[in-house]
């Protein structure tokens, strides 16, 4: 659907055009239009990185309508651009095939994405965290119903943007950098098309596990009459996908059992030196038990996630001439999502058991931490579940801006007044049914498996499980940002100045709010405050069916394996009783507001040194935040009792910087050129980090509080790279980037809160524990990240006629860092989020009507994230192969066929080491067939 682009370097013909432009990201209908057009067009200056005055109106559509004919003008347009970025551009909805925009992207150049259960989600910039990346959409910061400052880009449907540009390297006049990079998102606007727009595109597509067949239908109209134009675009899409999952078993600290009261813990010490000649010195030393590890759980799962997504926009344009324009635009959608996850599991670690015998353990792998792993175990009273949940999700999303561009004489101005908000509600049920008994589980070669045990079938025993509680929780957020800039350009001709072609000044002001409410609640019995049910009622009490039934599809895909559960319907209507309704938890609510004033200026000089041209945009950025932070904190009961009060609590706190850039890029030969970059910039903390809440984890006994006095995480960059244009159309780039970063956010303990009274699901004591009080800080020293970027960009013809129509597009990304992550046992770990290496590999051939592409995507390992701030749990490398290919019938229409993950590959992650799996998922192949009508 998107044809990758980038932007360019000016060579020497054009440094008029770059001096009126320079400072802003040329997407939209500039970076697809023709060089020659382009170099005839007079280009206002505008800061949202979005758009030009008159460039918009280039049809960018329908450039040549072929993937490689917009590879060939992406290869010219490089040059206009003095900074580091890449783009895609909607030139044809059949160039690759996806799912949203997150899969769109990674194809770019040092873009990967995080994928959940088969679709696309977060988007990585140079192997970097999610949450390093700035997004945007026609200049306004995103809002997100995450919680966080990271986009969930699977909310958006590709089909309704314009272009996406990676701006790897800041200038003063963009609202912020990100330290990985900044994501500028445009959408169409009527001037972009030079005559009447008309295309509709249907596609069907089936999932090889759930055998569904999923519709999705988009198109997009636009017109302008004399000064005006209006343009609307529309598209909807349902998605249908089972994943089946061996997954969840992760490690757990022995000082589980071991700090247990009563024989539970001379028990489990006098197994570990009867089995595995392990004498444990100090039972209550969680540095010594912390390193002798277990299964937490051994789980079985299905997975079906039904989507709906749709997105709309809207543009209406006045320009009356080249010099003045003003644009209103809209974007709408809604991403709501159903996932059931149906989960059989052996709970090792329940507060009734401990060791048994152990079969098998590992003191050589990890024993460079000091760690054994306990791999195959005998446990006495294991936990076994049987868990029908449900997650329902409704994102809403809208923005809406108005811009203003007017072209007085020799200055530029932009003007730009916007509001994104994003508003997502959250409903949670699990309906779960317990078993207690001896069990033996152990680890696998793709996760792990429990055995039966005293004649105990798990997966074939309704009768044997009691009904514990149906958990319900919901939670509402609400995330609003409004915006203004004014921004003005002045363009210079001094005679004792005569290298000073420009200067930008402007202010920037804007106002993001977040709001968040959450509520939890327990059904025992039919009717409020009734524990009728607890361990009278049983599984087989309930309609039940087979799992792959309920889900529909194909039988259990990760091995030979089927058992019966509640489906979520029945358990909706079976144990929600009349009246029910999750009650608000006012102690959990939470909000923070934020307030940015920026101010920066910018200079852009042309000249020449010797024979070699030379553009340089220098500037700096001020910026002023403001933040306050409203919630409540949990404090225990002073008078004596059990419990905790809910305490109204708030802080206000700002912090200022100065943020320089400079941008550089110099024609060294004919048809190579030297681009160099250096800046400082931020990405400021989450706000969900930020805000005054306490969270519990009761299996982890942890509290996770927030920390209003979080600072920005900083970094100091550069970076360097060449480009060399071939006379075919082709490029080979070469780019190797430092940064240094400080200020990074984790996790850390600050202090503990003892005797915290912990209970059992039905109500019964568990006990007294002292629980560990985690914070987001600012963590102390500064860190580096390096790497290298290539590009290769190669119609095949360049080395024999035979091979016309054939080419490549490739590119790679490595990194080198000292980054560490934080995990209490000092075992080295990246940060999360991180992956050490990355390519892409499109092979493309289009000869008359018909056109193929086969592309394969690669990430290397990374760190999804650290279980109990002490284990390292690591997505493993994962490498995908998507397959496209179109035939035109006529001029107007078109045929296409597509397949995501065409091998069908598994998602694998382990703990430390790949010897401890931690998940094995299947998520299936996707086929579908397109139409496309263009006129």
């Amino acid at each position: 659907m998107m044809t990758t682009c980038r932007e360019a370097a000016l060579s020497a013909p054009h440094r008029k055009l770059l001096s009126l432009a320079i400072g802003h990201a040329l997407i939209g209908g500039l970076l697809c239009a023709p060089l020659h057009t382009l170099a005839q067009e007079t280009t206002a200056a505008t800061p949202d990185g979005s758009t030009t005055l008159e460039a918009r109106q280039l049809d960018t559509v329908t450039v040549a309508g072929t993937y490689s004919k917009a590879l060939e003008k992406a290869t010219d347009l490089k040059r206009y651009d003095v900074r580091f970025s890449d783009s895609i551009v909607a030139t044809d909805v059949a160039d690759f095939p996806e799912q949203n925009l997150a899969e769109a992207m990674q194809r770019m150049p040092g873009v990967t994405i995080e994928r959940n259960k088969g679709l696309g989600t977060r988007v990585n910039v140079r192997g970097l965290p999610s949450e390093f990346t700035m997004v945007s959409i026609n200049n306004l910061a995103t809002a997100s119903g995450s919680g966080g400052r990271d986009v969930q880009f699977d909310i958006f449907a590709s089909e309704v943007l314009q272009s996406v540009t990676v701006q790897k390297s800041p200038t003063a006049a963009d609202e912020e950098g990100g330290i990985a990079g900044s994501v500028q998102i445009a959408t169409a606007r009527p001037f972009d098309f030079d005559q009447r727009k008309l295309a509709f595109s249907a596609e069907a597509a089936h999932n090889s596990i759930s055998e569904e067949v999923d519709p999705k239908l988009s198109f997009i109209a636009s017109d302008t009459w004399g000064d005006w134009g209006a343009l609307v675009s529309y598209s909807r899409a349902q998605r249908t996908n089972r994943t089946d999952a061996n997954s969840g078993i992760n490690f757990r600290p022995m000082g589980r059992f071991l700090e247990a009261s009563g024989t539970r813990g001379t028990q489990a010490a006098a197994v570990l030196a009867r089995d595995a000649g392990i004498v444990v010195k100090d039972r209550r030393d969680s540095n010594e038990t912390s390193r002798i590890v277990f299964q937490d759980k051994v789980g079985d799962r299905v997975y079906l996630n039904d989507q709906e997504q749709w997105g709309a926009t809207a543009s209406l344009q006045y320009k009356p001439s080249n010099t003045f324009g003003l644009s209103l635009d809209a974007m709408l959608g809604g991403f709501d999502t159903t996932e059931d996850e149906y989960d059989a599991a052996a709970y090792t670690a329940s507060s009734r058991s401990t060791l048994d015998t152990i079969h098998a353990y590992d003191d050589t792998t990890l024993s460079q931490y000091g760690m054994v792993v306990l791999r195959d175990v005998s446990y006495t009273a294991t936990q076994h579940e049987m868990l029908s949940k449900e997650r329902i999700n409704e994102t809403d999303y809208r923005q809406l801006s108005a811009n203003l561009d007017w072209a007085p004489g020799d200055w530029k101005v932009n003007a730009l007044v916007g509001y994104s908000g994003a508003r997502r509600d959250s409903d949670f049920a699990n309906l779960k049914h317990v078993a207690y008994g001896p069990s033996r589980s152990r680890w696998t070669a793709r996760g792990g498996e429990t055995l039966p045990s005293a004649g105990f079938d798990m997966y074939n025993s309704p009768g044997a499980y009691r009904f514990e509680a149906y958990e319900t929780e919901v939670e509402q957020v609400k995330d609003d940002k409004y915006a203004a800039q004014l921004d003005l350009t002045r363009q210079m001709n001094l005679a004792f100045l005569p290298a000073l072609s420009s200067v930008q000044f402007g202010a920037r002001y804007t106002d993001k709010s977040k709001t968040r409410e959450y509520g939890m609640g327990k059904i025992q019995g039919p009717g409020a405050g009734s524990t009728a049910w607890v361990n009278t009622r049983t599984l087989a009490d309930s309609p039940l069916r087979n799992v792959t039934d309920i889900t529909g599809g194909k039988a259990y895909q990760v091995k030979e394996l089927q058992w019966a559960q509640v489906s979520n319907d029945d358990a909706r209507r079976i144990f929600r009783y009349p009246g029910y309704v999750t009650p608000l938890d006012d102690g959990q609510f939470y909000q923070v507001d934020e307030q940015v004033l920026s101010l920066y200026a910018m200079a852009n000089f042309d000249f020449d040194i010797g024979r070699v041209p030379v553009h340089i945009n220098a500037g700096a950025r001020g910026v002023d935040t403001t933040v306050d932070s409203s919630g409540f904190h949990q404090v225990q009961n002073s008078d004596g009792s059990t419990g905790y009060t809910a305490t109204p609590i708030s802080k206000q706190g700002s912090y200022r910087d100065v943020l320089p850039s400079l941008n550089m890029n110099a024609e060294l030969a004919h048809n190579l050129l030297l681009r160099a970059a250096a800046s400082e910039t931020l990405m400021r903390p989450a706000l969900t980090d930020i805000a005054y809440k306490r969270t519990v984890s009761w299996n982890d006994f942890r509290f996770s509080d927030g920390n209003p006095d979080l600072k920005p995480t900083t970094a100091k960059q550069w970076e360097v790279g060449l480009e060399q244009y071939l006379d075919n159309g082709g490029l080979l780039a070469a780019s190797y980037f430092w940064k240094q970063i400080q200020g990074v956010v984790r996790q850390e303990l600050t202090g503990v809160v003892p005797n915290v009274e912990k209970l059992n699901a039905n109500g019964s004591l568990d006990g007294y524990y002292d629980f560990d009080v985690y914070q987001p800080v600012n963590a102390d020293g500064a860190y580096k990240v390096t790497g290298l970027e290539l590009v290769a960009q190669l119609p095949l013809s360049m080395l024999h006629p035979a091979l016309e129509g054939l080419g490549i597009n490739a590119n790679y990304t490595m990194l080198d860092n000292s980054l560490t992550g934080a995990s209490d046992l000092d075992i080295p770990t990246p940060p999360e989020g991180l992956a050490e290496k990355a390519y892409n590999f499109t092979l493309y051939y289009e000869r008359d009507r018909f056109d193929a592409r086969v592309s394969y995507n690669y990430k290397d390992k990374y760190v999804e994230y650290i279980e109990r701030n002490m284990y390292p749990v690591y997505r493993d490398a994962y490498g995908q192969t998507d397959l496209s290919m179109g035939y035109r019938l006529n001029d107007h229409m078109k045929l296409s066929l597509e397949v995501i993950n065409l091998t069908d590959e598994a998602t694998t992650g382990y703990t430390i080491d790949p010897a401890f799996p931690t998940m094995y998922e299947l998520s299936g192949r996707r086929v579908s067939l397109g139409f496309r009508a263009d006129f």
